[in-house]
């Protein structure tokens, strides 16, 4: 496929969903509220501070759409309550709450989702510690499943987490990083956790023939919803993001819609190219908008809304692989919500 030609026919066809997201959830209501409590029913720290710091970033919330995923694939897997899978989407969120606690710190965030993060309302070094012992509570119930299939799974999951994320520091400030450093990021920071939400299940069910469906809509899902979001750092509201537009940029990250950006400019205009490269060198930007603006108009955001909506498309093709049923079509709609963001 030739991305960048067929990029304004994908932009067409960005999709308007008919439910929102609480009407997915609407779809595993009594599992979701049991998993949501099993979250915080899962902290048993003998130390306060930890507790206290645990239930913080917890309490953060989100949308929980990690364990939102697991359940809706529990229950694709056989339509029926699973205890395990509950048990099993809450250590996934409990996963990814010590990402974005660790996150957090390496950004020197103040604010997520609008509240104070835990490296702000502590300190650096606590929050790291926190975000550890949320890591190492998550294995301590994994084991409880006796299961070394899917110990295995979580294990090398959250090992390319890390490598993830080293990797996205690695490239910090590099204006050299190329779109296939970029999608080896967000293979292990982003999409990893979504492979271990669904692959955990048909693990967990004895469903070996729906692993690999399961892991191709984890990939790609969220390697769209990557995307997405970095697409969202030039264009979207920044009351809703929870943060400034170009804060990716100013913090050096190498997120696709600058990689293209720089790769179109070298070719097209030497003089945009060196503000961005600068820019992206440095993390110094004394005129955000300007920044921003050169990045919206080389063309380089249509190219990524095109490559969302390609790993969209790659997600509801391995969907179309498992049973159609209600909980087929909540995922099903997940990918199409997530790609309306777009619009």
């Amino acid at each position: 496929m030739n991305k960048t030609n067929t990029a304004t026919n994908m932009l067409d066809s960005i999709p308007t969903p008919s439910l929102d997201y609480a009407d997915i959830q609407q779809i595993i209501a009594d599992d979701f509220a049991i998993m949501d409590k099993q979250v915080f029913g899962s902290l048993n720290s003998k130390v306060q501070l930890v507790m206290n710091v645990s239930q913080h970033v917890i309490n953060a919330g989100g949308k929980r759409m990690r364990p939102l995923i697991t359940l809706l694939c529990s229950r694709l897997c056989k339509d029926e309550q699973s205890k395990e899978a509950m048990h099993l989407a809450a250590i996934t969120e409990m996963l990814h709450t010590a990402t974005l606690v660790h996150d957090d710190v390496i950004d020197e965030s103040g604010l997520r989702r609008g509240r104070p993060t835990a490296n702000a309302t502590w300190d650096n070094a606590t929050a790291v510690l926190v975000g550890d012992y949320l890591i190492a509570r998550a294995f301590n119930l994994l084991v409880g499943f006796q299961s070394l299939p899917l110990l295995k799974l979580f294990s090398d999951g959250t090992c390319d987490i890390a490598e993830g994320e080293v990797l996205q520091l690695q490239h910090q400030h590099n204006p050299a990083a190329t779109e296939t450093d970029y999608m080896n990021i967000i293979d292990g920071k982003t999409s990893r956790l979504f492979m271990m939400a669904t692959c955990g299940v048909a693990i967990l069910q004895n469903r070996p023939e729906f692993m690999q469906p399961f892991r191709d809509f984890g990939q790609h899902f969220g390697n769209a919803f990557q995307i997405i979001d970095d697409v969202l750092d030039y264009t979207g509201d920044a009351e809703v993001m929870g943060k400034n537009l170009g804060d990716d940029l100013a913090e050096g990250k190498p997120t696709l819609p600058t990689i293209v950006a720089l790769r179109i400019l070298k070719q097209t205009a030497e003089e945009k190219y060196n503000i961005l490269r600068i820019a992206v060198q440095t993390g110094k930007v004394d005129d955000a908008q300007k920044v921003i603006d050169i990045v919206q108009q080389s063309g380089a955001l249509d190219y990524c809304r095109s490559r969302a909506l390609e790993e969209t498309r790659l997600a509801q093709q391995a969907l179309s692989h498992l049973p159609d049923n209600e909980y087929r079509h909540g995922l099903w709609q997940l990918t199409e919500l997530a790609s309306s963001r777009l619009a």
